[in-house]
């Protein structure tokens, strides 16, 4: 398991021959690494004086996300190792006899089905990911102000993670041929790039107004 390696051995991988870990597990660890950075910043935050001065709302959510960010966390680090096999259902179906009509129809059909399945790994991460940008809005509102910028890289890092999972969902969309599919999952990419990166100015807007 990658997730298992150490950090120079998962780069290493990374910058080897071999086609995994690729882009999509690189995405979840960002993400992952992006959940981990706006945790610490709830570390340093929750039981603090800054926190006991929150009204019990702000508390409230903030201790809500607080813990969502660390089943992110085990979320995306099942999806860095996750990645590397979703294509696996396409590699199958490509070696299927392909000699009489019946055959042909069964392989193409395989074929279709496994790249819904390739496709549906990175969306997940990037829906993942965009929750970690929404769970960090609080922090980025409240958390303490001397991690600010954990905040940031950690919103940084969700928002890249989100559109990087995302060009692994359009490469096996492009291979579909069900229109409708295609239509629903194209809409919803859309939606999480476009409100995810709004999210992500959201918060460095307040990054940097509290960074002074």
């Amino acid at each position: 398991m990658f997730i298992e390696k150490s950090l120079k051995e998962y780069i290493d991988s990374v910058a080897s021959k071999e086609p995994t870990p690729g882009g999509g597990s690189v995405a979840a660890l960002a993400g992952s690494l992006g959940a981990a950075l706006t945790a610490m910043v709830g570390c340093l935050t929750i039981g603090r004086k800054i926190y006991e001065e929150l009204d019990e709302e702000v508390k409230e959510v903030m201790d809500k996300n607080f813990k969502e960010l660390y089943n992110s966390i085990e979320r995306l680090n099942g999806i860095v190792d996750e990645d590397t096999k979703a294509f696996d259902k396409v590699m199958e179906a490509l070696k299927m006899p392909k000699e009489t009509e019946e055959e042909k129809k069964a392989r193409s059909e395989a074929i279709q089905e496994g790249y819904k399945v390739a496709l549906e790994v990175p969306l997940r991460c990037a829906e993942e990911c965009y929750q970690v940008l929404k769970l960090s809005r609080v922090f980025a509102d409240h958390g303490n102000v001397n991690a600010i910028t954990d905040v940031g890289v950690g919103a940084l890092l969700a928002a890249a993670a989100v559109e990087s999972a995302i060009l692994n969902v359009k490469i096996n969309l492009k291979s579909i041929k069900d229109a409708e599919f295609k239509k629903k999952i194209e809409e919803r990419i859309e939606f999480l790039i476009s409100d995810g990166y709004k999210l992500k100015d959201e918060i460095m807007e307040i990054v940097y107004e509290r960074l002074g």
